[in-house]
């Protein structure tokens, strides 16, 4: 069973998580509200999150103020930020927004749809990168069997064939992502497919090595 994603919606107005509730409920993924950026930062110190939708202004710690401690931890610092504000001072203004580490900048009112499908791209390569760790977990058990004894030769093999399938089934995913990425060219999104590529074809390179024939240090 895949396991959904989580996305954490930051604001401190109960009507508007309500609203942004109400707009990705579609999505079919799992929806965890923080009303402060103290709330948010402690949301983040026990579940992975596919992306972060963050208020700007906020009493307290305001929208910039909680990227810049979500940026400098080791383990929250790849998570795609959206700031959401009500208000636009100028290039200045959205400028310090992605300074401080947002991967987009939408203007309240916003159109559902829009923000629904920007979402739902970073939540697909959310889930592309976890099945690509659990390939990974998977050619790790491989490898630490091939070098625990030669003679299971068959069920190696067998273990092996899965395990291309598999990758091969991510491959495919993650090629037609990156093709819907070309035509709604969302800079950071492609970036975040092109390093999932990247790790794909090591992880595809790795497993090939371990095909029969290969000189992988075998007698």
């Amino acid at each position: 069973m895949v396991q959904k994603a989580k996305i954490l919606l930051v604001d401190d107005r109960p009507e508007n998580l309500l609203a942004l509730e109400a707009i990705l409920s579609a999505l079919d993924q799992t929806l965890v509200r923080a009303s402060s950026g103290e709330e948010a930062l402690k949301a983040l110190l026990t579940d992975d999150f596919a992306v972060i939708l963050l208020d700007v202004q906020m009493p307290g710690m305001d929208g910039f103020e909680t990227a810049a401690h979500i940026k400098r931890r080791e383990r929250t610092r790849d998570i795609p930020i959206i700031f959401l504000t009500a208000i636009n001072h100028g290039p200045h203004h959205t400028f310090r927004g992605y300074a401080a580490g947002a991967v987009d900048y939408i203007s309240k009112p916003f159109d559902p749809w829009v923000l629904r499908a920007k979402v739902s791209v970073f939540v697909e390569l959310y889930m592309k990168n976890c099945q690509l760790r659990e390939q990974a977990a998977l050619l790790r058990l491989q490898l630490e069997s091939g070098r625990a004894g030669a003679g299971e030769t068959s069920e190696s093999a067998g273990l092996l064939a899965e395990l291309s399938a598999r990758l091969a089934a991510v491959e495919e995913q993650a090629e037609a992502l990156s093709k819907q990425l070309d035509e709604s060219a969302d800079a950071a999104a492609i970036a975040t497919a092109a390093h999932l590529e990247r790790k794909l074809t090591g992880l595809r390179r790795a497993l090939d090595a371990l095909e029969p024939g290969t000189d992988n240090g075998a007698a």
